[in-house]
């Protein structure tokens, strides 16, 4: 993901917006980031703001109390069911 996320940093202008949606994870299960295909936001803020992007909003989005962080997003439990988080990013 670093190199990615320098690749865009590198083909945006200043002012450019980079959004990302992406599933609430448990903190601690980094090591299950493939599985689960989820991620802690504290995750993608660190690696996103190292490729030199400033976070500049924030937002659970949406809020689901019944999502289980354990389960894959694709488990029929909670498929289409999951919290996520909404981050904005700028290049400045």
């Amino acid at each position: 993901m670093a190199d990615f996320n320098h690749r865009v940093f590198a083909a945006m202008k200043p002012g450019g917006i980079y959004f990302i949606l992406d599933h609430q994870a448990n903190p601690g299960t980094l090591d299950q980031i493939a599985v689960l295909h989820r991620i802690e936001k504290a995750q993608v803020i660190r690696q996103v703001t190292a490729a030199g992007f400033k976070l500049v909003a924030e937002r659970a989005f949406p809020n689901r109390p019944a999502d289980d962080h354990t389960r894959t997003i694709f488990d029929p439990a909670v498929r289409g069911k999951t919290d996520q988080d909404a981050l904005k990013f700028v290049k400045s």
